[in-house]
């Protein structure tokens, strides 16, 4: 009757602190909450038909050029990666979800025989401490799943930034290769008009050796370009989760997109910053947890306490006794100091509430430096498209209308095509930079700082001479 009792009064105490964790929920809320990172494409594939969907799905999208949105999309639903960042979630969250519940009980059955004598004894054991704290656990697991879930959004704006900046690093380093060729190509002819204009006596050692200089370096140049390309392009492909058929059918457009006409305007930091900040909320959770365990863990640290419901029975020749009963066992607090415990969780406690407060401030300048980086790059790219570019081809041009008249020679006119071929390199240099920018930024205002670089204008050098 005692453990009947027991196992009632135990079984609805358990229920009434349960904690539960649903993996499809969390994915719903993490693609709701980041519907401008995921568009609702987070989901684990635990089945052979979704991997088929996602499969086909991902064969559509490569039939095509890779733009953004596509290569986010593309990595969500193929890349090994996500899956493992998705399992890892969901059985995280699993763990801190049974971290809500208390240990089992524990049963024993005894028999002894002895002559005519049999004894037999029942007793059902927990720990009285685990019921009592029983509810705080079910606080602290969750607070812990909040968390979980803050971190699985963090991942996910880590992941998509990445993916965003290797794919605008990989169309910059495409472009730039095919530049480097033109340059290479230029300095080829140049080099070789030297070596035939020297051999006539119409041109000095000098003068072909700085031609030659140029076409060595172009050469270098074009090689490391080449690389690049192929470097930024497998990083890409890394991301994407691409296999060798997939790889061969990645189409990746000839250009980044054009600057959009006005850059966004400034955002609220402070507001922002402790509004919905994905890295605030994460310290937000460990301070909460931190509080929390201040108590939870002081006791439990230091002592425990089990309880245990006792039934015996005895036959002894043809008569029978029963008895029942409970003992209660206390653990003695000799060896372990309340001092000491409760300075590790008050260095805990407090080393939470500092990381908290670093955190925001540190938000608030993140966001003011990725904003800044922003609309620095933009400018520099819009002045490079508006002012630069147009004033190089202008240059170019009345090159050749000189050349044309006589009024300047063939070198002079190549050293003027590289340039024009140069500063079209340095302008795309500054577009990726400004929609690397756009990815950093995009990623700080929910709470994760990524990268921010400003271009410096290249300085204008030796062009290979003119020969003069």
């Amino acid at each position: 009757m005692i453990i009947r009792f027991w196992l009632i009064a135990l079984t609805g105490f358990m229920l009434s602190g349960c904690v539960s964790f649903n993996l499809q929920d969390s994915l719903s809320t993490a693609n709701d909450d980041l519907e401008d990172f995921t568009a609702g494409n987070l989901q684990l594939q635990r089945t052979q038909k979704q991997r088929e969907l996602a499969n086909a799905r991902a064969e559509l999208i490569l039939s095509k050029p890779l733009d953004q949105t596509a290569a986010v999309e593309l990595a969500m639903i193929n890349s090994p990666a996500v899956q493992v960042m998705l399992a890892n979630h969901w059985s995280e969250s699993s763990s801190a979800a049974l971290s809500g519940s208390i240990p089992n009980p524990v049963f024993h059955f005894e028999r002894v025989s002895a002559d005519h004598e049999l004894e037999i004894s029942r007793i059902l054991s927990i720990g009285l401490l685990d019921l009592l704290r029983l509810p705080m656990l079910a606080r602290g697991a969750s607070i812990q799943l909040e968390a979980n879930q803050v971190a699985l959004a963090a991942d996910t704006v880590d992941l998509v930034t990445q993916v965003r900046q290797a794919w605008v690093d990989a169309i910059v380093s495409q472009q730039l290769a095919i530049y480097a060729e033109q340059v290479f190509s230029s300095a080829e002819a140049s080099a070789d008009l030297a070596a035939n204009m020297q051999a006539i006596g119409n041109f000095s050692a000098l003068s072909r050796s700085r031609q030659q200089v140029y076409y060595a370096d172009a050469a270098t140049n074009l090689t490391a370009a080449r690389h690049r390309a192929l470097a930024s392009r497998e990083a890409l492909i890394r991301l994407l989760g691409l296999n060798n058929d997939q790889t061969a059918k990645l189409q990746l457009p000839s250009r980044l997109p054009d600057l959009p006409g006005e850059p966004i305007a400034a955002p609220d930091a402070t507001g922002a910053a402790m509004s919905s900040r994905l890295d605030v909320n994460m310290a937000k959770a460990g301070l909460r947890l931190a509080t929390m365990h201040q108590g939870l863990k002081l006791l439990g640290d230091i002592t425990d306490i089990e309880i245990a419901a006792i039934s015996e029975t005895v036959w002894s020749d043809d008569e029978r006794e029963s008895a029942r009963g409970y003992e209660l066992g206390i653990e003695l607090p000799l060896f372990r100091s309340i001092g000491q415990v409760r300075n590790r969780l008050n260095a805990k406690s407090l080393m939470a509430s500092n990381t908290f407060e670093n955190v925001v401030r540190s938000a608030i300048s993140h966001l003011r430096e990725a904003y800044s980086a922003y609309r620095s790059n933009y400018e520099i790219a819009k002045h490079y498209r508006d002012e630069v570019v147009p004033l190089q081809q202008l240059i170019s041009e009345e090159s050749v209308l000189q050349y044309n008249g006589m009024l300047i020679g063939v070198f002079e006119l190549l050293a003027d095509s590289r340039a024009q071929i140069q500063t079209v390199q340095s302008s795309i240099e500054a577009s990726g930079q400004f929609w690397l920018a756009d990815a950093a930024l995009r990623a700080s205002l929910v709470g994760r700082p990524a990268s921010t670089e400003v271009m410096m204008a290249a300085s204008g050098g030796d062009e290979g001479g003119a020969g003069h």
